[in-house]
């Protein structure tokens, strides 16, 4: 089947945290664009950047207060196209992110609707409802802690599954869904090429808005969300079909992702049937621990699940959203020495994938951020009990031996600190060693665009000691990776092509990956 996405490397990148241009210490889009070459060089498809709307930035740009104009922070509407015109003469394509669950509370919409009052049309596009006496409408927590309702100064409560200042659309309100066709059709008007959808298995809420009898939310260890009032709810589909027809009037390469965290790979294919969205991430793996048998089961069961609708998988190991998956896997170099493992494993499977900016320079964890300089609103919001995601969205070390390494040209410092511990991860070291992480990324994406098995298509698993996970691709590909105590052996025909670290006298260690060619 042809489409560009079903077997596409797209490199996400946190827009704030990528490259400074303006010498604020905060990412921009012209530091994008004059950083585009380095990601052509890596080897990726596309790139996929983090909101660059007008925003008042309380939760990172995803409190939209306008989807169709560029925030100052991050420069100007002209910027964008310039941004989308340099891409595509590198080769590279743009998928952007849309938030359609909620908006900023500083958008027109719902500013009308706080002077408006109850009752009026101007609250119907929100989830405005009386509380129970002094308590709110109902028991729904917030995904960044505390409860998702908050009442206005008349005293009718408004829904947000996230920060008070983003509240939740009512998707069943006809001016909700027209609007955001159109805004579809502006972007994809001014050529980006694709949309990666925040939020999308939320859209929807149970209109009876039953108390859920749980104590909290998390966005990343979902429940069981086969009927939740207001998670993974089936009407959702009903959307992403007619945007799947906007997405056609452009043609059949424009595309859709979803940001669908639910609880079961067979609720993730309904996202990707053919007539819906073309991709969608798969956080089944993501979440999977460094464990043979639990990485095999989730490569089954998403295959299976995703094949049956004809949908490709879309790998990942890291977003702007969970701990990088370096300290995951357990930190230090065992896990950077799984990190380059993960990524032959991932890289091999059929599909398409996911890189979140700095994990090709092996980036870790940054986890002792000053408490006042945390800007992720889960860090207030669970009484400075969890402190969020910024540890992941440290800007990245460009060039240099001292911070900001070559984030940033001017006088402020970057606003997240860097680790001095960064000047041997910087790009420009990385670059000149055939030995580092960046090497790896680069010769393994330029080895899977090359070899005729890898991408879209499928795979067969191989006999293998316990421990270890071996499976062939057609024509003629091989992988193993060990995830276990000791050495394993490669097939005795097995010529090696790539590996992620060392061999010991032609033997895999623990927590290596190899690529070789076979027949």
């Amino acid at each position: 089947m042809d489409g560009w996405w079903r077997d596409a490397v797209v490199y996400e990148v946190y827009v704030r945290s990528f490259a400074d241009s303006g010498g604020d210490g905060t990412g921009d889009l012209a530091g994008l664009r004059a950083r585009l070459g380095y990601l052509a060089e890596l080897g990726v498809d596309a790139v996929w950047t983090t909101p660059w709307y007008r925003s008042p930035m309380v939760d990172g740009g995803y409190d939209v207060e306008d989807h169709r104009s560029v925030d100052p922070l991050f420069g100007t509407d002209a910027d964008a196209v310039a941004l989308i015109t340099e891409a595509h003469r590198l080769g590279l394509r743009v998928v952007i992110d849309v938030v359609p669950n909620h908006t900023s509370d500083r958008h027109r919409w719902f500013r009308a609707a706080l002077a408006a009052g109850p009752g009026s049309p101007e609250r119907a596009r929100y989830h405005f409802r009386p509380g129970r006496g002094d308590r709110p409408p109902n028991d729904w927590r917030s995904v960044f802690g505390g409860p998702a309702w908050t009442r206005a100064p008349d005293g009718e409560w408004y829904l947000h599954l996230f920060a008070p200042e983003q509240p939740d659309l009512d998707w069943e309100h006809p001016e909700v869904r027209a609007d955001f066709e159109d805004l579809l059709r502006f972007w994809f008007a001014r050529g980006v090429d694709g949309v990666r959808i925040d939020v999308a298995h939320g859209l929807l809420k149970d209109p009876e808005f039953p108390d859920l009898g749980v104590d909290d939310e998390e966005i990343v260890r979902p429940p069981d969300r086969s009927r939740h009032p207001h998670w993974d709810r089936d009407g959702v589909h009903e959307i992403y079909r007619s945007w799947r027809r906007v997405a056609a009037e452009f043609g059949p390469d424009r595309v859709f992702v979803a940001e669908a965290w639910v609880d079961r790979p067979d609720r993730l294919a309904r996202y990707v049937r053919p007539d819906e969205l073309h991709t969608a991430f798969n956080f089944d793996f993501l979440r999977c621990a460094w464990d043979p048998a639990a990485l095999r089961e989730v490569i089954d069961r998403t295959l299976a699940a995703l094949h049956a609708v004809g949908a490709p998988a879309t790998w990942v190991l890291s977003n702007h959203d969970v701990v990088r998956h370096v300290t995951r896997f357990g930190g230090g170099r065992l896990g950077t020495r799984r990190a380059r493992a993960a990524l032959l494993l991932m890289l091999a499977l059929p599909g398409g994938a996911y890189l979140y900016q700095g994990e090709e320079l092996g980036l870790a964890e940054v986890e002792d951020l000053p408490d006042e300089l945390l800007a992720d609103p889960t860090w207030e919001r669970s009484g400075r009990t969890r402190r969020g995601r910024d540890g992941c969205r440290v800007p990245l070390p460009w060039s240099g031996t001292e911070p900001p390494f070559g984030f940033t040209d001017g006088g402020a410092p970057a606003w997240l600190p860097q680790p001095a511990g960064w000047r041997t991860l910087t790009a420009e070291a990385q670059a000149a060693d055939p030995d580092s992480m960046l090497a790896l990324y680069r010769t393994a994406l330029a080895l899977r665009r090359e070899h005729p098995a890898l991408g879209d298509g499928t795979m067969t698993w191989s006999p293998a000691p316990e421990g270890v996970l071996s499976f062939t691709r057609e024509p003629g590909f091989g992988c193993v990776v060990n995830l276990g105590d000791g050495p394993c052996g490669l097939p005795e025909d097995a010529r090696v092509v790539l590996a992620s670290g060392p061999l010991d006298g032609g033997r895999v260690p623990p927590d290596t990956a190899v690529w070789f060619g076979v027949g």
